[in-house]
């Protein structure tokens, strides 16, 4: 088609990767970078994409204000005598906690291990600084070790990556979500400097260092989303492309390919001087990193504002947002865009249909669903808005690059850059020739019934007669979501078919035709992501009654694990119960905290999170106990067993409930068609 053609005519990677670069000029901390919400250097960062927008054309742009928490880190200094006798000066990273020392401050730095309530055990840190071991991938968030820290009088916590992230370089230091409080002051120091003062420590267990340090945490302030648009022939229908621009260190990946990508395709669709037909709106966002103090949903707030306070009519206007994270390197072996289910059909068909792109990957682009949690495109979401994003989980650069000072251009990749910009410039272009949003129910069903295939073991529980009433509804939701999706499949094809002859008057009466039908579509698509959509307590995107049936058989048979004497085995399996894992190794005051902080906050500190985790078992004090009993003789588990039980048979009784509550929801919603009337 000769507008994709001047599409990709236009597209200019290298614009894209100056703007990238350009963005790198901004930053809170002389020698890491950071541009961080509610910061100077996000501020000035959004004032040059502002400028950035207006120069290649965009209309209304504008910066939206938006309330976040705010965190400048503009330095972290520790200095030290090293085993030669030598001052050492080192850069420390830092999370989003309070720690300002007015110039170097003296404190006592002892190592603790990992962190854990056992470490602490007979050992004085209070006013001290500690020294710990953490694999944020692979055992705990760095909240807990940071709080147990703070319980225990610590002035502050230094954590050293060992494995997990960072892992490019043992210079790496390491910023995530501090998930806590900001009281609790937390650091990261690298492996290498880690490992000097850990011999130093070996020998002489307690020494002296200086730590110069500026950290602040600043709740409710100001910051601002930048937007613009392409206007197109209907104004109230709109598609979305959203990045963020706040980051750790330069974050030249992450997210700053990311932002100049999004400008770089608005760039190319207007010199292709196309008349659109849907209204492109380009949003930078800010507070993507983190936004929100003392709480486990404490990204994407700058993305979830947006949507869910200052444009709360773009649910019912916005047909897609395209979300764009790290585009500019390989995530594995194949390009992919991961999307929430309603989007896979109509995505498959669209790349099917392709020109020839760029040849960066040697396998074919696919589709991946759903979406997850990491990224804005989950708060679009849940606001009822059907989203998407490049995919970026796979591969190793998470392990290594993510979030480190290591994060720079060294892994760009221009063919991997350019596909993403061809890519979804011609997506745009593709649902600008959409009547009604092409959105599919049917893989949401498959997904919802998926749980509920294993009929031996769901009889074994007692489950299976109000499961099999669910799956049969499904399985009707299913068939009425196929077909659904064929009639709006023939929207779509006569529509495009009309443009594409040049009866703009006849495509013109169709669309109007379709406006309920888009409007009931989408409003489906909100109450599906509030009918199904949860999350587990590490942030996984899952249905209810699929949490319910996993805890259910964990706690059944950790039960019999017991009865049998095999204590390991059923510590195993509680270990996986929602957040149990952190009774293994935390105080039960670190254990509570971030427990009752997910279940009793309000909505405005849990944003995303809001209702979405199902309820919770606290299992602190039967671990504990159990714990206490590994290596007796002849140890008794019959009052921990018969809690199990009791707290099995609880999460039964749940699970019936949603059952039940599902079914009338399916009916309600997932067995009238939306498509009322078909296209001659």
């Amino acid at each position: 088609m000769k507008i994709q053609e001047e599409i990709l005519k236009y597209i200019d990677v290298q614009y894209s990767y100056r703007l990238a670069k350009k963005m790198e000029q901004f930053y809170s901390n002389e020698a890491l970078g950071f541009r961080t919400a509610g910061s100077k250097a996000e501020f000035d960062t959004g004032e040059m994409l502002k400028k950035e927008m207006e120069d290649i054309g965009l209309s209304d742009v504008k910066k939206e204000a938006v309330t976040v928490d705010g965190w400048e880190f503009k330095k972290a200094v520790l200095c030290f005598t090293g085993k030669d006798g030598e001052k050492k000066q080192i850069q420390l990273g830092a999370y989003q906690t309070n720690f300002v020392t007015q110039g170097f401050q003296e404190f006592s730095l002892v190592y603790i291990g990992r962190g854990t309530e056992e470490d602490y055990r007979g050992r004085d840190v209070k006013g001290k600084l500690v020294l710990a071991d953490i694999n944020q991938r692979d055992e705990w968030w760095i909240n807990y070790p940071v709080y147990q820290a703070y319980l225990k009088g610590a002035a502050g916590l230094l954590a050293v990556q060992v494995g997990g992230y960072g892992e490019i370089d043992h210079k790496a230091l390491n910023a995530q979500d501090i998930a806590g409080p900001e009281y609790a002051p937390g650091f990261s120091i690298s492996r290498k400097d880690a490992e000097e003062l850990k011999e130093i420590l070996h020998d002489q267990k307690e020494i002296k260092v200086y730590l110069d340090a500026d950290s602040q945490v600043k709740r409710n302030c100001t910051t601002y989303n930048i937007t613009g648009c392409i206007p197109g022939k209907h104004p109230e229908r709109i598609v979305l492309m959203s990045a963020h621009y706040d980051s750790y260190f330069s974050g030249f990946q992450d997210d700053n390919t990311a932002v100049s990508m999004m400008l770089g395709i608005a760039r190319a669709l207007k010199k292709s001087k196309f008349q659109f037909h849907n209204t492109i709106i380009i949003c930078a966002m800010a507070a993507e990193e983190w936004g929100v103090a003392d709480s486990n949903f404490d990204w994407s707030t700058g993305a979830y504002e947006q949507v869910f306070h200052v444009h709360p009519e773009w649910a019912g206007q916005v047909i897609a947002d395209l979300n764009f994270e790290l585009p500019a390197l390989a995530h594995g072996t194949r390009a992919r865009i991961r999307s929430c289910y309603e989007y896979t059909e109509y995505l498959e068909e669209f790349l099917s249909k392709l020109p020839v792109l760029a040849q960066a990957y040697p396998e074919e682009t696919k589709v991946t669903a759903p979406i997850e949690t990491w990224s804005d495109d989950f708060s679009m979401a849940i606001a009822g808005i059907p989203s998407m994003v490049n995919d970026f989980t796979g591969g190793s650069f998470m392990e290594t690059h993510y979030h480190s000072q290591f994060d720079n251009d060294c892994y760009y990749d221009e063919k991997v850059y350019l596909l993403h910009h061809q890519l979804f410039a011609l997506l745009i272009e593709a649902l600008d020739r959409t009547a009604v949003a092409p959105l599919c129910f049917s893989p949401v069903m498959k997904r919802a019934a998926r749980a509920l295939e294993n009929k031996k073991d769901l009889i074994e529980l007692g489950l299976y007669e109000k499961s099999e009433k669910l799956s049969a509804l499904l399985e009707q939701g299913e068939e009425t979501a196929n077909e659904e999706y064929r009639l709006i499949a023939q929207y779509n094809s006569r529509y495009s078919s009309l443009l594409e002859k040049g009866r703009t008057e006849e495509a013109e009466e169709l669309f109007l035709k379709s406006r309920e039908t888009e409007k009931r579509i989408l409003e489906k698509f909100k109450k599906e992501q509030d009918i199904f959509v949860r999350i587990d307590w590490y942030g996984n995107v899952l249905y209810s009654h699929e949490i319910l049936l996993k805890n259910i058989q964990l706690l059944k048979g950790a039960a019999e694990n017991l009865e049998e004497g095999k204590l390991s085995e059923g510590l195993r399996k509680l270990y996986q119960v929602d957040n149990n894992a952190y009774a293994f190794m935390f105080d039960k005051e670190v254990y509570s905290h971030f427990t009752e902080y997910v279940l009793n906050q309000p909505e405005d500190r849990l944003k995303w999170g809001y209702k979405r985790l199902m309820e919770h078992e606290n299992l602190y004090d039967i671990v504990k106990n159990l714990l206490k009993k590994q290596g007796a003789e002849k140890p008794d588990f019959k009052e921990e067993t018969d809690y199990l039980k009791y707290v099995c048979a609880r999460q039964k009784g749940l699970f019936l409930k949603t059952i039940e509550k599902l079914c009338k929801e399916v009916e309600n919603t997932f067995l009238d068609l939306a498509v009322k009337d078909k296209i001659q």
